[in-house]
């Protein structure tokens, strides 16, 4: 079992000295490090990590906010990680999944996440349900107006094919094809 440690900062100008000492103090014997801002998916120090851990292993970071973009992304990695037989480990927090308890605590972080997703969408259900109740229709506004339609009926009349007629009303003829069926 080996204690694989990930540090990272967010800027080039701060300085992860402190993550690396507490993950050298917690007992990582290999430290992979990114200065990357945590909204960044692409972080090749924590790709190497992941790539680097073995069954048995723990990645031991710092804080929470050090590994996870957010509580789902944070996770879901965690969550990837057990799959593959690898513990995690935050200082900080003193959460360890290797044990009963870090197991029970980070199954807490992850149910509240799944309560704040399930409240954000029923938010979203609701502004939805209230907008449509005063008359508010969600989406893009129509490209095909009700004076393209005439006027693209009228070129059509005349010979023009759904391409052109689409073309002179400066509009995709996907989107003339589309109202013309409508109506």
């Amino acid at each position: 079992m080996a204690l694989v440690g990930y540090a990272r900062v967010s800027t080039l100008d701060q300085n992860p000295a402190l993550q690396r000492d507490a993950l050298a103090a917690a007992g990582c014997t290999k430290l992979f490090e990114d200065r990357a801002s945590g909204a960044r998916a692409d972080r090749p120090g924590l790709a190497q990590a992941l790539a680097f851990l073995r069954e048995g292993d723990v990645l031991v970071v710092w804080k929470l906010d050090r590994l996870g973009r957010s509580l789902p992304h944070l996770i879901e990695t965690v969550a990837a990680l057990a799959a593959r037989g690898v513990g995690f480990r935050s200082v900080t927090e003193a959460i360890n999944t290797t044990t009963p308890g870090g197991r029970l605590v980070f199954h807490l972080f992850g149910a509240l996440g799944q309560f704040e997703r399930d409240l954000i969408r029923e938010r979203t259900r609701a502004g939805l349900a209230a907008a449509a109740a005063r008359g508010r229709k969600g989406g893009r506004k129509p490209v095909v107006t009700d004076d393209k339609l005439r006027r693209a009926r009228a070129l059509l009349a005349q010979g023009l094919t759904v391409r052109e007629a689409a073309g002179r009303v400066r509009v995709g003829k996907t989107a003339l094809y589309e109202a013309l069926q409508r109506q």
